[in-house]
């Protein structure tokens, strides 16, 4: 008891100590902060400490509290490194997609203009550069107003691809910061791809192994669950040389043990960031193991970017 008889729950104003009832930032302050050995009437607390008028108002007050402390968790969150990468990741996805649709459109229309044309991002690319040193080298006035317009969008095709390099430039410098041993181990781009898949570096760690190996297979795992097509054995991570270089009756087996080291990895990385080569090591060896005397081919540094592979029918 306190020297005026009330005892020191009575005085704790619910959770509110030393706070203004209309000093909003400082309330959303103490809910992110505050923490409470046992539960108690907090309402009741409030009310007889002077810091709310009645059970009703010291609601209003929580709430406004919490939903300032909400807003200010999500904004921390979407500052975070990992959280960059996921926005980084789908932006180079959004913006190849991008180059990769308009490309098709300038080979269809280029097609229908020059004997020579040809397909893909490239051919927009030199397209571009061909028709821009023309335009610089004759008078504008020959460049007929539909050259100018398939230019123009070959151009756009070209930015596009430019900025995704970019992207992936970010990526590639990034990841390893962020996300030492998985980067390590799966590549810069396919590690940040994971990370992006799992909704950040948190949600990857505290994921299972066998989600891991799945991840990005979402469809074809929808479809194994409505009873359409056989479960998938590998998601992205079959991008990668250990899943994708390994003999197919062998690629499950790869996929579980990539996936596990991943998993291991992840955790590493997000509780306490330290490099572990020691697992690229241990991972190494379990491929071999697996793919047996002779190996199973493949080479290169082993890296992918988790573009494009789903599924598998392997195993």
């Amino acid at each position: 008891m306190t020297d005026d008889g009330t005892s020191p729950e009575r005085e704790s104003a619910g959770g509110f100590e030393g706070v203004a009832p209309d000093d909003v930032e400082a309330g959303a302050r103490r809910v992110r902060e505050g923490r409470a050995d046992a539960p108690a009437d907090w309402p009741e607390q409030a009310v007889a400490a002077g810091f709310a008028d009645d059970e009703a108002d010291y609601y209003a007050t929580l709430r406004e509290a919490t939903l300032r402390a909400a807003r200010e968790d999500a904004s921390e969150r979407e500052r975070a490194d990992d959280q960059q990468l996921v926005h980084a990741v789908r932006a180079m996805d959004d913006v190849t997609a991008q180059a990769n649709e308009l490309a098709e459109r300038v080979a269809e229309w280029a097609g229908s203009r020059y004997p020579d044309a040809g397909t893909g991002v490239e051919y927009a690319r030199e397209l571009a550069e061909r028709e821009g040193e023309a335009s610089e080298e004759s008078d504008d006035s020959h460049v007929s107003p539909t050259d100018e317009r398939l230019v123009s969008l070959a151009r756009r095709v070209a930015n596009f691809a430019d900025e995704a390099d970019r992207l992936r430039a970010f990526i590639e410098r990034e990841t390893p910061e962020v996300a030492p041993n998985l980067a390590a181990m799966a590549g810069p781009v396919l590690a940040a791809r994971l990370v992006s898949l799992a909704g950040g570096l948190e949600s990857l760690a505290k994921k299972p192994a066998g989600t891991v190996q799945v991840l990005g297979a979402e469809d074809s795992l929808f479809a194994h669950l409505r009873g359409r097509a056989p479960s998938p054995k590998h998601g992205v991570i079959f991008t990668h040389e250990y899943v994708r270089g390994t003999r197919p009756e062998k690629r499950g087996s790869a996929a579980r043990a990539f996936a596990g080291k991943l998993a291991i990895a992840a955790r590493v990385d997000y509780y306490s960031g330290d490099r572990k080569p020691e697992l690229d090591e241990e991972l190494r060896e379990r491929i071999e193991q697996i793919r047996g005397e002779g190996g199973d081919g493949g080479g290169g540094d082993g890296s992918g970017d988790g573009t494009g592979a789903e599924g598998g029918d392997d195993e």
